[in-house]
């Protein structure tokens, strides 16, 4: 499980362990006054290279290749919808998006990727309730009213 707190945070916390076990505090003590194990405090303690080595390292998080012009440009496209995009229906799915942002941008995304971009731009994934075309709603609600009582089951009567 992760820690709470920020990158630095955390960094600071392990740097105040190091600095409390230099000046002679035990293990134990300055785990319990930090909130962590001593296990934990042991392993920072014993990590070669010291402060350096515990040091906070920035995650990698891959830059987007859509600028925000480019973004606000994908956006109006996608509200105009899938069908002034050139295809059959109207429904936008990822792979469509990412044809899209293919041939008008010429950056190729995987459509698995282009959800958390989606999400981004204020949209969220829907899916349309199935329901059969021929359905006759009023047949429906007649069908629930006269033969849905007759055949329920009831509770069961003991003897």
């Amino acid at each position: 499980m992760r820690p709470h707190g920020t990158a630095a945070e955390l960094e600071a916390r392990r740097m105040k362990a190091l600095d409390l076990v230099r000046q002679g505090w035990r293990v134990k003590d300055v785990a319990e006054a930090l909130g962590v194990s001593a296990t934990t405090v042991s392993t920072w303690k014993n990590t070669p290279g010291g402060k350096r080595a515990i040091k906070s390292k920035p995650q990698h998080v891959p830059q987007c290749r859509l600028s925000a012009s480019q973004k606000r440009q994908l956006r109006s496209l996608l509200m105009k919808g899938a069908a002034a995009a050139g295809f059959p229906t109207d429904l936008w799915t990822t792979k469509r998006v990412a044809e899209v942002v293919r041939r008008e941008f010429d950056i190729n995304y995987n459509a698995d990727h282009l959800g958390r971009i989606l999400h981004d731009l204020g949209f969220s994934c829907q899916k349309p309730t199935k329901q059969a075309r021929e359905q006759d709603p009023q047949a429906i609600v007649e069908w629930r009213r006269s033969n849905w009582p007759r055949i329920k089951k009831g509770p069961t009567q003991r003897s």
